[in-house]
């Protein structure tokens, strides 16, 4: 399978190309080739952005995980349109160029988060979950109404809402310095949900959505057994032997933060009910196991 891969150079996506390079042959779209290509090594196609393309005729597959990170930097007005244009603008591209193309793609995979839902208390979401209207569900919405163009009889398109990816990388190896410390523990009351997906599972998804041709729609990326933030904070601690007892206030990370902690504070806790009904099985459904295996 021929299979083009945007935001390959990210953490997932660096994974991703380290799968799916082994049996299949990939275009990865990055902004800058040459350090791409010191990455991953000259087996692989380049191309820089989707200059110059005007069909994906010659490609079978298109996994878009491009965006700017939505955490790291603080929400200012112009960062949260970075974050919006990084998504919308390639997401719209890819889109238009299956819909010229003669033989377009069999499948478009695009990334998406359980941002899509916002913040919510105690109830378990699934696909069909109700939203609140605040930005990360803007974000989302318009992300995924985007990708959802590129469908037709003979593309279908999978969307997949993520969850907090744990690995060796992402929010986790932020977590990790202050926990293996002591200094880790809940934050605010601890009582939002935390919706997680180990990262060999997430790839694994993928692939699974690349090979099922009955797969399609909307699908949370996340593994059927969310915990609280204090939950989560308590088995980090375990794992790590460690205590996790010292909360972080709330207004302490807002005041640091601004609007941007509000990913953390507020939170919702989403089960992936079509991705088990479709038949994947998750390697990692429960927490521990995932951090024991990640940290051990």
């Amino acid at each position: 399978m021929r299979i083009l891969i945007t935001g390959a150079t990210g953490f997932i996506g660096s994974q991703l190309v380290s799968l799916l390079g082994e049996t299949h042959s990939l275009v990865l779209v990055s902004r800058d080739i040459q350090a791409a290509t010191a990455k991953f090594g000259e087996q692989h196609g380049y191309h820089q952005g989707l200059i110059g393309l005007t069909e994906l005729n010659n490609i079978d597959a298109v996994i878009n995980l491009a965006g700017e990170p939505i955490v790291g930097k603080r929400w200012s007005e112009a960062q949260k349109q970075r974050i919006c244009d990084s998504r919308w603008e390639m997401t719209a591209s890819l889109a238009q160029l299956i819909a010229q193309s003669d033989t377009p793609p069999r499948v478009l995979i695009n990334a998406s988060a359980v941002g899509f839902y916002g913040r919510h208390g105690s109830e378990h979401l699934d696909e069909a979950g109700s939203f609140y209207n605040e930005f990360s569900h803007q974000v989302c919405q318009r992300w995924e109404t985007l990708a959802q163009k590129a469908g037709s009889d003979r593309t279908r398109v999978c969307i997949l809402r993520f969850g907090i990816v744990l690995g060796l990388g992402g929010a986790l190896a932020k977590m990790l310095p202050a926990f293996k410390l002591g200094l880790g523990g809940p934050i605010g009351r601890g009582q939002q949900g935390m919706s997680w997906i180990h990262q060999q599972d997430l790839l694994r998804l993928i692939e699974f959505m690349l090979n099922t041709d009955t797969c399609h729609g909307i699908y949370n990326a996340t593994a059927p057994h969310p915990v609280s933030n204090a939950e989560f904070a308590k088995t980090l601690g375990r794992v790590l032997k460690r205590p996790a007892l010292l909360p972080v206030p709330a207004w302490a990370l807002k005041l640091l933060m601004g609007e941007m902690a509000e990913l953390i504070t507020e939170g919702q806790f989403v089960i992936p009910k079509r991705a088990l009904a479709a038949g994947f099985s998750f390697n990692y459904p429960y927490l521990e196991a995932a951090l024991t295996d990640l940290l051990s």
